[in-house]
């Protein structure tokens, strides 16, 4: 009987230590400390009309980021010169507390009075809403260097030709042309041949990060692009561009070098 007794007391004493050891839970659910309409969008022109702007979300208890179409800023706050007029809508993208939101503003921009940065002009010309043509800087059976192989994943070597393909095997494209203009959008038009109709889309240029991704179209030899659409820019001037990519859809394991200049 005693030992029956004891085996009870400990089974009861252990009961009672794992008892204790169990956590307090303390549950507690995020909260929006507004809803999307408490949301304050504001915009700020450097002078009436002009293109240098301000975008602000100033609501306490809301963080996110700024998407302005031509890039993303981390912060509730941006200042951006901005390169298209006419009416453009900028997208803020955060957190109210306990959900996600996005919420957008309408800015109309009447005139480019800052300055871009000049790869921008560069690219599109000074006449921005004309824009600009490209063409490949050669031909087939020339011996010109201008849609080749090269080596990965560097874009330093992007001018180290591994096999120069556009001379003996030139892309589809090669008598095409491709038109970037800012008249009212980032514009981007690629043609097939010169006389093709165009493949319309947009594109973002990158001046930081020396990128130019295209966007519903596809680039002047596409053969060797990439899926993302996305190159480096290796050489941008008024009369000269070079693109890159370090992994090319003609052959996973190479790079590839494009070369335009002006039609």
């Amino acid at each position: 009987m005693k030992i029956h007794n004891i085996k009870y007391l400990l089974i009861a004493a252990f009961v009672l230590v794992f008892s204790a050891c169990d956590p307090i839970v303390d549950e507690q659910q995020l909260t929006n400390s507004t809803d999307v309409a408490g949301v304050n969008l504001t915009v700020a022109h450097s002078t009436p009309g002009g293109n240098k702007i301000t975008l602000k979300m100033d609501t306490p208890g809301v963080t996110g980021y700024w998407d302005y179409n031509l890039g993303k800023a981390l912060t509730n706050e941006v200042t951006v010169v901005y390169p298209i007029p006419g009416k453009s809508t900028f997208t803020f993208i955060g957190t109210l507390g306990g959900e996600f939101f996005s919420k957008t503003i309408d800015v109309q921009i009447d005139k480019l009075d800052t300055r871009l940065d000049q790869d921008w002009y560069d690219l599109v010309s000074e006449n921005t809403v004309a824009g600009k043509t490209w063409v490949f800087d050669g031909a087939a059976g020339t011996g010109a260097m201008f849609w080749f192989m090269s080596p990965p994943d560097n874009p330093d070597s992007a001018m180290s030709a591994w096999w120069n393909a556009g001379d003996c095997c030139p892309p589809l494209d090669v008598s095409g042309k491709m038109h970037f203009d800012l008249n009212g959008a980032a514009n981007y038009n690629h043609y097939e041949t010169a006389a093709a109709a165009a493949e319309k889309g947009s594109f973002v240029l990158d001046p930081t990060n020396k990128k130019l991704i295209i966007q519903n179209s596809k680039i002047l030899g596409y053969e060797a692009g990439n899926t993302a659409n996305e190159y480096n820019i290796i050489t941008l001037t008024e009369d000269k561009l070079v693109l890159y990519v370090p992994r090319s859809l003609k052959d996973p394991g190479t790079g590839w070098t494009f070369v335009y200049k002006p039609q």
